[in-house]
């Protein structure tokens, strides 16, 4: 039988995560605003609940990427993963508007994506193990599929819900999920030969229906801390406590040769945190700024070319990662060839760096703004700068991941990284509030100075990170040689035997 190359292993694994996230980001786009315009929500009572929401549904991984090492396996974990979210999302699309149905939908859904995406990234992380030139590029462009599913979404589910309702978007976002279930299943073979161990190993259906048991307890805890903040806000917390006393317990455990690595992705992950409250603007703050005060038509020369709603806008975050993705992989690539790479801490700084421009223009928009609305090309800007920063971020925090952490920790490790981003979710809908408006009455010219003040402290905010970045820089070069020198000679010692 012909080996399966790695090209096509990873291109199974890109187009279901690609309509995945078709799915999530599509339902993600309108949900602020179905809360707001459909259901009543205060802004301050939308952030936060869409904020809780989220911190759950990235901090469940850390649970699905055990599930997928130890009880499972990483490849069936994430196919059950994608048909739970696919029925999380029906739920969404059936026309119900009680606040325990929105709540229980919700709950399936952080299900169905704790199964789903540590697995997925794990597969890949699989896939090029051992190959460390190529896990930048490999990740940096599987971060493209989130971004090729999220920019269809997010173009085509507002446009839906403005023509045939909510419950009619929602099912696109459905269809989409449902399509990249069917994708997969034509195409498993290519996968056959990656995964965790219980992969190799019959369905052990003791063990499934324990998953399930849990997995519907989990669906319920989930409602109901929805429904109530105090809660959402200890879950939160709580998790990032265990997750942090797991890694440093594992870090005291580990061997010489696989600590330094455990301490460098301790680092970069408490920076990803970081990053993640500005991640976590996109769907609240820069929403509700896109629906108050920005110009929806995009005017050159006098001429408007087209017009979008205060949603579409969010897709200008993916159509500029998709632009500069395949840029940054040709720079990763051309450097690796020259023994020149440069190291994920500065990537890093780099990142914080153009964060913080992307938010000081959506800051300096307000200056030129006409009855209290600013051109909708500062929004084009800000994202541009936004996205290459999530891109030098968020988009190596999986790479650095499958660097620096031994594989046999690799899928709880995945997991501990969306529990920290999870945290920083929630952290990021808190500084949302910050331009939360008093009332709904309040004019555009009223509530830009709100939005303004916010993003101009965000991009401080950023700043500072670009600054702790290039601190902690010298640390970070020496654990990776250190981190470098044990693989080096763990590796001679496996020679030598």
């Amino acid at each position: 039988m012909q080996p399966v190359s790695q090209t096509r292993s990873f291109t199974t694994v890109f187009l279901i995560e690609m309509w995945e996230r078709f799915g999530y980001y599509g339902m993600a786009a309108l949900l602020v605003l179905f809360m707001v315009d459909k259901l009543g929500f205060a802004d301050g009572r939308a952030n936060l609940t869409w904020g809780a929401f989220t911190a759950l549904v990235y901090a469940s991984p850390s649970i699905g990427g055990w599930i997928g090492d130890k009880i499972l396996g990483t490849r069936r974990t994430m196919r059950y993963g994608a048909i739970v979210l696919c029925a999380g999302y029906l739920m969404l699309a059936l026309p119900n508007d009680s606040l325990a149905y929105l709540y229980a939908s919700l709950g399936v859904i952080v299900v169905g994506n704790g199964l789903f995406k540590a697995n997925a990234a794990n597969l890949v992380r699989r896939i090029y193990e051992g190959d460390d030139a190529r896990i930048d590029s490999a990740f940096t462009i599987y971060y493209m599929a989130v971004n090729i599913g999220s920019t269809a979404s997010i173009l085509a589910t507002p446009w839906i819900k403005d023509h045939w309702g909510w419950h009619a978007a929602f099912a696109v976002c459905c269809a989409g999920m449902a399509l990249g279930i069917l994708n997969f299943a034509l195409m498993h073979r290519t996968l056959a030969h990656i995964g965790s161990q219980p992969d190799r190993e019959p369905v052990q259906w003791r063990r499934l229906a324990g998953v399930v048991a849990g997995g519907a307890a989990l669906a319920l805890v989930t409602t109901h801390v929805l429904e109530h903040k105090a809660l959402a806000v200890a879950s939160v917390w709580t998790a990032a406590i265990a997750i942090l006393a797991i890694f440093v317990y594992m870090i005291a455990k580990a061997e010489r040769a696989e600590r330094a690595g455990l301490i460098a992705a301790l680092v970069l992950v408490a920076q990803v945190i970081l990053f993640f409250i500005f991640y976590v603007q996109m769907s609240t703050s820069l929403t509700l700024f896109a629906l108050r005060n920005v110009d929806p038509r995009f005017i050159v020369f006098g001429h408007t070319l087209f017009t979008w709603n205060a949603a579409q806008f969010q897709a200008l975050n993916p159509i500029w990662i998709m632009v500069l993705s395949p840029v940054l992989v040709v720079i990763y690539n051309a450097l690796a060839k020259r023994g020149h790479d440069l190291p994920v801490a500065a990537k890093y700084a780099l990142g914080f760096g153009t964060v913080a421009a992307g938010f000081l223009v959506f800051a300096s928009s307000g200056r030129f703004a006409v009855d209290g609305r600013v051109s909708s090309w500062f929004m084009v800007w800000g994202y541009g700068f936004y996205s290459l920063g999530e891109l030098l971020v968020s988009g190596l925090g999986l790479a650095m991941i499958a660097r620096y952490v031994p594989a046999r920790m690799s899928g709880f490790m995945m997991g501990a990284y969306f529990v920290a981003t999870g945290v920083s979710q929630y952290l990021g809908s808190v500084v949302a509030n910050f331009a939360q408006m008093p009332s709904h009455e309040l004019d555009a010219a009223q509530s830009l100075p709100l939005y303004t003040q916010l993003f101009e402290g965000l991009g401080w905010l950023a700043a500072g990170g670009m600054v702790i970045a290039l601190l902690l820089l010298p640390l970070m070069r020496k654990l990776s040689r250190q981190h470098l020198g044990c693989a080096e000679e763990r590796e001679a010692l496996v020679l030598a035997a």
